[in-house]
């Protein structure tokens, strides 16, 4: 029985119209956005047993054996330093490999990126040949076209609205899309927050999707040397005191002594934009705000 229930099954068929894809003591993939998914069946048991075997291997180790088990395996990164390490081990992994698989990006472009940022992705095109898929807000293009439709400092006047049509909507569209199972994250333990307590391999059950986080081990220290040792390209803000790189308007600077996302932020009760967080937040905050705009309407 415990074989059975630390089992992983892996097929490539799809589910049945009847299937909601949900597994009580795990994860599955596919749902009803992603029926062409593989399906993927990880029960805490087996999550566990990963994790342990995992912890205490390389991050190029974990790399290569979650190539070869993850199905529909990208990478989603906003470029930052551990993304970045993450890229170019995957880069010599490629290189060393009879068949080349290469493992695709996804950069969610908010439109509010600092220049510094978008100069970084075509260097990062020019050094890698890396295939990456870029998502913004849904039906816009430019920050004029934005901030005609809501409206201007909407990070101010509505930060979860922002969040979601930034951030949350475009990253559950690209899983949609592009059918992605499981993706590479550059999250570490020692960015402080929400994320020292986190796994190599992690379960968003709401969005169906598997979390890596192959360098969660990683100081940043040790990712700034792997960095200088590789000459991998990186975002010049980093020579400026910024050591975790969001949207211009809402990333700072870090202070001698601060986590290392404590410039992300600053002063707000906030340490994550919200594509890790539950999706169920958003469904309720998205929820409360209809409700509201029908009662402003019956009001008028």
């Amino acid at each position: 029985m415990a074989a059975e229930n630390s089992r992983a099954e892996i097929s490539s068929q799809s589910s049945s119209a009847g299937d909601n894809g949900s597994v009580d003591s795990g994860f599955v993939s596919p749902n009803s956005s992603t029926g062409n998914l593989p399906r993927i069946i990880l029960t805490k048991a087996h999550l566990d047993h990963l994790n342990k075997q995992l912890e205490s291997l390389h991050p190029v180790e974990i790399l290569k054996f979650c190539k070869i088990f993850f199905p529909n395996l990208y990478q989603s990164t906003a470029f930052g330093l551990t993304g970045l390490v993450t890229l170019d081990m995957l880069s010599k992994i490629e290189k060393e490999s009879p068949n080349p698989q290469p493992i695709e990006l996804i950069f969610l472009d908010t439109l509010y990126h600092f220049q510094e940022t978008y100069d970084l992705v075509e260097r990062v095109k020019a050094r890698y040949n890396v295939n990456i898929h870029i998502f913004k807000p849904a039906d816009v293009n430019t920050t004029e076209e934005f901030e005609k439709l809501y409206g201007e400092k909407l990070w101010e006047t509505s930060g979860e609205l922002y969040d979601w049509i930034a951030k949350v909507e475009p990253l559950e569209r690209a899983y949609s899309e592009l059918k992605v199972a499981a993706v590479f994250t550059g999250r570490r333990r020692s960015q402080g927050g929400q994320r020292g307590q986190i796994g190599v391999i992690e379960l968003d059950e709401e969005r169906q999707i598997v979390k890596i986080n192959p360098l969660v081990n990683w100081t940043f220290d040790q990712v700034k040397n792997y960095i200088k040792e590789h000459d991998v390209p990186y975002n010049v803000l980093l020579d400026r005191g910024y050591k975790s790189v969001g949207d211009w308007h809402s990333t700072v600077p870090v202070g001698e002594g601060e986590d290392e996302r404590a410039g992300r932020w600053k002063g707000q009760n906030k340490t994550e934009c919200g594509i890790h967080n539950k999706q169920s937040r958003y469904a309720k905050w998205l929820e409360q705000t209809a409700r509201q705009r029908g009662q402003r309407v019956s009001a008028s």
